[in-house]
């Protein structure tokens, strides 16, 4: 997510950061660089012109100048402004769904993603909200639409207007708002047609649902890989239906972000969630002071531990944590650390989370390190016997062989998992030891030292404490389930580098 536009950014900031003082000129290069790196992320020209307009008086006063670390003073001033474009510094806001049935009418041109958001947010609202969703699909033009909706609906744990053919639009928005009063249903989504583009006929269907329904709530659904046509899509609609808010799929595939950071100023709609994944719970709230920490390399720590209390099994995270201040760690719960660091988004996701992560993305880029290598790595362990997880000294070369070809890998695959496990445990020993001193000490060195005091974006004191105690009392720290470093420091780095 924003890989192209962060490291652009990046490198400009290490340029102002690596500086003991800036002037004048050295501040309007590096904003010179900064207004390419936006236009290169597609971002609008007005907004670029704008965002620039406004940091350079801020960027070049003498408050900076004179400032004792004038490059970090400029990253501020440049999160800040980034902060607003995204929309501000308040909280997300809520979905307006009190009063039921609460309707939510979803929007957007086919290929968007729509139908697979009204899935996700259905998941969402009944699983964080608790409330009893009724999804109805009015898309009675593209083939198999409603039976879509109503596989996902049954994935969600939720339930779907049963389909009757030959029905319009309007006259399924008008029965479904009717079963979800006689059903006691707190939330109705309502998953419109969408065409390839904007035509008359369509816009005209639209405001006649909205017009019926009545919607609290009418998001728009667009692609963020479009870019500009995804703002355009945006404007237009909006001048037509009384949108409330705009949700951003396919976030997780777009290195360059102009969809983000233009929608907001050019249509005035609130960001509200945003798609990552295919899967049912890879729908986020669109926060703008965390999406600006993760386009400036900041990482976004608030959403990593939410993301760990969400996936990790406390009652797990408790016995883990007990083994790690020991300083026990044994083939079995790498298998397990894995398998928590794929159920949050593998490795890919995660990365984007922490802070000052570029450098441990190109070595792990490095050491041929991805979401494939870590699920080879789990079947490797699941290929052994209990007691070979348990005492993994006791794998000799033939036992070695019998899980490669368990795992449908070669010997020197399994070599490496061993070779990481007996680092990662050496490292748990350091961590029960010192807790979030030593993991850190740890993980630096497996790092071969690429992250240094004051190279990069630092998690501040206040993000420090809330790491603190993720993994059970008196613990030491780490996240839930006892991830160290979030897989023991990233695995693979310093001991699965291809020779």
């Amino acid at each position: 997510m924003f890989d192209a536009l962060t490291d652009r950014l990046s490198s400009v900031f290490d340029t102002l950061t690596g500086r003991g003082s800036l002037s004048e000129k050295d501040v309007s290069e590096a904003l010179r660089e900064i207004r390419v790196a936006l236009l290169e992320a597609d971002v609008a020209l007005p907004v670029v012109r704008k965002f620039i307009d406004d940091v350079r008086p801020k960027a070049v006063g003498e408050d900076v100048i004179r400032s004792i670390k004038p490059g970090q003073l400029v990253v501020k001033i440049v999160h800040d402004e980034l902060v607003e474009v995204l929309g501000g510094e308040e909280e997300p806001e809520r979905l307006r769904i009190d009063s039921p049935p609460a309707v939510i009418m979803m929007a957007g041109l086919q290929g968007s993603g729509k139908t697979t958001t009204t899935g996700k947010l259905a998941k969402r609202l009944k699983e964080q909200e608790r409330k009893k969703v009724l999804l109805a699909s009015l898309d009675t033009r593209r083939p198999a639409a409603m039976e879509q909706l109503r596989v996902l609906a049954e994935q969600a744990g939720v339930e779907s207007l049963p389909i009757v053919a030959g029905q319009l639009p309007p006259d399924i928005a008008r029965r479904a708002i009717n079963a979800a009063k006689l059903g006691g249903f707190d939330v109705i989504i309502l998953d419109t047609a969408g065409r390839t583009t904007l035509d008359e006929q369509m816009m005209n269907e639209a405001a006649e649902i909205a017009a019926i329904a009545r919607p609290q709530e009418t998001l728009l659904v667009a692609d963020a890989l479009t870019g500009q046509d995804a703002v355009e899509t945006a404007r237009r609609f909006h001048e037509r239906l009384p949108l409330t808010g705009l949700v951003l799929t396919r976030m997780d595939g777009d290195g360059r972000g102009g969809a983000a950071l233009s929608m907001r100023a050019v249509t005035g709609l609130p960001i509200r969630f945003m798609g990552v994944g295919e899967k049912l719970d890879g729908l986020d709230v669109f926060d703008a002071r965390r999406v600006a920490g993760r386009i400036l390399g900041q990482g976004d720590i608030v959403s990593l531990v939410e993301k760990a209390r969400a996936e990790i099994d406390q009652a797990e995270a408790e016995r883990v944590a007990k083994k790690m201040a020991k300083g026990q760690f044994d083939l079995e719960d790498l298998a397990k650390q894995l398998d928590q660091l794929q159920k949050m988004g593998g490795l890919g996701g995660l990365m984007g989370m922490l802070p000052g992560a570029r450098k441990a993305q190109e070595a792990m880029a490095a050491a041929n390190m991805n979401d494939k290598s870590v699920a080879r790595q789990i079947a490797i362990i699941r290929s052994m016997t209990p007691k070979e997880r348990r005492k993994p000294d006791i794998l000799q070369a033939s036992r070695k062989r019998r899980i490669a070809a368990g795992a449908g890998v070669e010997v020197a695959e399994v070599n490496r998992v061993l070779k990481m496990h007996r680092g990662m445990a050496d490292m748990m020993k350091k961590v029960g030891k010192g807790g979030m001193k030593g993991m850190a000490k740890a993980m630096g060195s497996m790092m071969g030292g690429a992250v240094q005091p004051g190279q990069g974006p630092q998690i501040n004191q206040a993000q420090l404490k809330g790491l603190q105690g993720l993994g059970g009392p008196n613990q030491g720290g780490g996240l839930p389930g006892g991830l160290p470093g979030l897989g023991g420091g990233l695995p693979g780095l310093g001991g699965d580098k291809k020779k």
